[in-house]
């Protein structure tokens, strides 16, 4: 027997050697077939009965079928699983037990079982789970797909839903960390400067209660300004390797959804003894510099103080009193300083605006929820100038701190993002070189040129070539050691403003004492840990959009429902259809290609170049702002459909 088996794989490795193959990743479609698609871009049609052992997103080895001039493949060899861990939906039927997994691709019914230390009793049909794929039909001695729930996360009638599944979705935490009750203030060996009679302030959102940065401002006679900005300080009560320093560690950051935030220390921490609540004295770490009358910085100074905020004051009452609207007004102290702030502010942006690099001004979308999490309305807010005050100030003391921890110790934790990494400036040179925008390979790679380019394509207006050029773009990194920040135009950023919130800043915080104590710094951070903290915060920004998303569509399911029109923005374009995003509330939308004409031949997808023709003429590009009317809002795949609405 052993040899019969023997004999006949050696047989099917000859015939796989002798029989034409491909590899590459399964891609489904609802009809029941697929494709395979090469890391080369070749696609081949992959029949329904094939389709049935595998899964989207399966890296497969397929022998390759050819009959005339039609290619089809059939898997026979997995390479990687597209599927491990994930979130389902539990199905019973007649006693059997089955998950179907909730991906937008993946709709398969596949057979389960539940982990022993769970209490099947406890979970019903229809109930959210993880599970994990056990056994796949391609693998050695496994003859279907087969599952085992590992964890219930929420019962089907639970209004927290989308929050639980999302959150268990990336693998990050449900609740705040609990870490005792007793939190005294350590001796660090610091020498406190007591700011408690400067009338420092905070200004926050309204519903804010994590309170990490207090501004004072005081005019200089000469020109210019000192500004001194005093941080929040959980280090002075969380010592490195204690329980709730290797929680943080993990986090990494705060969670914020809307309708909920998931904090990175514990809440007592966060939300009370060191947020800067007013007329509560902190301990605090702080800077004062100095801003001269052209918008650079100049000296600066870090030390450690006892601080305390003479006024919580909100974005949109600062905004509206420095506009001279509403009826509130602070008080003469805190005025004068707002005042200062917001010429400070003026001079600094127009300083970056010359000499590094600003963003544009994007309006935030409000989620307003009742208790159940039901969606009331989105809000637009626009970056009025509290929010800027807040923005500049912050910008220039993490400046600053990349300077302090450059100079003095050589590591940190720093924000590095490189317009352009290498294995794409080259494609990124020859696409400008196809819109004749002549660079050299410098101007891509190198931040005083990079600085220079960004300002000519600014100056350009060309909403199009920026949608373009941004598929080459590189993405902001965590590095122990300084970098570049080429979105900022700066060649250096550490934050350490919010360390409430960021473990990365308590880190920042911990070297920054350690000079002010002249201390040894301690080996720089790892590998290991920058890249958790890179990944952490792209979870969370995930986790920040499937919630949005989710809660975009139930809120406009009425406005699909009347199939309302909205203005909107092409964002991307693919051999599918256009993704807009809608101004009104941020949401986007997809348009598949056979809504833009009724004779789907005649319309023409370009999706290297983003733009799109019908009958042979242009008719949208990636940048375009156009109308459209929401048809669908389906919950299941938490996405919305669209067509144009001319």
């Amino acid at each position: 027997m052993l040899q019969n088996n023997a004999l006949l794989a050696q047989l099917k490795q000859q015939i796989r050697s002798t029989t034409p193959r491909v590899e590459g990743v399964i891609k489904a479609t609802e009809k029941g077939f697929g494709f395979l698609e090469t890391d080369e871009g070749d696609s081949y049609f992959v029949p329904p009965p094939a389709m049935k052992q595998v899964l989207h997103g399966d890296r497969v080895a397929a022998v390759l079928h050819e009959e005339g001039e039609k290619k089809s493949v059939e898997p026979d060899t997995l390479i990687e699983q597209g599927l491990e861990r994930f979130i389902a939906r539990v199905q019973k039927r007649d006693g059997r037990l089955a998950v179907v997994p909730d991906h937008p691709s993946i709709k398969n019914v596949l057979k389960a079982r539940i982990k022993r230390s769970l209490d099947e009793s406890t979970i019903g049909d229809a109930d959210w789970v993880v599970a994990r794929l056990v056994r796949h039909p391609l693998k050695a001695d496994d003859r279907g797909f087969f599952t085992q729930i590992d964890e219930l996360v929420a019962k089907a009638d639970d209004p927290a839903v989308p929050w639980r599944v999302t959150l268990a979705r990336h693998a990050l935490e449900q609740e705040c960390p609990d870490a005792g009750d007793d939190w005294p203030l350590r001796d660090e060996g610091l020498e406190r400067v007591d700011l408690t009679a400067e009338p420092f302030f905070t200004i926050d959102g309204e519903k804010t209660r994590d309170m990490d940065d207090a501004l004072r401002i005081v005019p200089r006679a000469e020109g210019g300004w000192d500004l001194s900005v005093a941080i929040a300080d959980p280090t002075a009560y969380v010592e490195e390797g204690h329980a709730a320093d290797l929680e943080a560690r993990t986090r990494a950051f705060t969670v914020y959804l809307p309708g909920q935030n998931v904090t990175m220390l514990p809440e007592q921490l966060a939300d009370d003894l060191c947020s800067l609540w007013e007329e509560k004295e902190r301990p605090v770490l702080a800077c004062t510099l100095t801003v001269h009358a052209d918008g650079s910085l100049g000296d600066y100074r870090f030390f450690a103080a006892t601080a305390m905020s003479h006024a919580r004051l909100a974005y949109d009452r600062v905004s509206d009193w420095l506009e001279g609207q509403g009826d509130w007004a602070p008080a003469d102290a805190i005025g004068e300083q707002l005042k200062a702030l917001r010429d400070l502010t003026e001079a600094r942006s127009a300083w970056r605006a010359e000499h590094a690099l600003v963003f544009k001004d994007r309006p935030d979308f409000v989620f307003d929820l009742d208790s159940a999490g039901n969606v009331l309305d989105i809000r637009t807010e626009e970056r009025r100038i509290a929010n800027r005050m807040i923005e500049e100030s912050m910008i220039a003391a993490n400046a600053c701190c990349a300077d302090l921890l450059s100079e003095h110790i050589g590591h940190g934790i720093f924000n590095v993002h490189r317009a352009f990494e290498d294995d794409k400036a080259e494609a990124a040179q020859e696409f400008l070189a196809s819109q004749e925008i002549a660079v050299e390979r410098e101007a891509l790679t190198e931040l005083p040129r990079y600085k220079e380019l960004k300002r000519e394509l600014e100056g350009r207006d060309d909403a199009w070539l920026d949608a373009r050029l941004r598929r080459f773009q590189g993405f902001t990194s965590m590095s122990a050691k300084p970098g570049p920040h080429f979105g900022l135009g700066l060649p250096a950023y550490a934050t350490w403003t919010s360390p409430i919130r960021k473990y990365g800043d308590m880190v920042n915080h911990r070297l920054i004492k350690r000079v002010l104590k002249g201390e040894q710094a301690p080996a720089e951070a790892s590998l290991e840990l920058t890249e958790q903290l890179t990944e952490r915060r792209r979870l969370n920004r995930m986790a920040e959009r499937d919630v949005k998303d989710w809660l975009y569509v139930r809120y406009l399911t009425p406005a699909a429902e009347s199939q309302e029109t909205f203005d909107a923005e092409i964002i991307q374009i693919n051999r599918g259809g256009m993704r807009v995003r809608l101004t009104a509330n941020g949401a986007t939308a997809f348009v598949p290609a056979p809504m833009m004409h009724s004779e789907r031949t005649k319309v023409a997808i370009d999706d290297k170049e983003g733009r799109i023709q019908i009958e042979s003429e242009e008719r949208y590009k990636l940048g375009d702002h156009v109308r459209v009317a929401l048809i669908e809002a389906r919950e299941e795949t938490r996405s919305l459909v669209a067509r144009p609405a001319e």
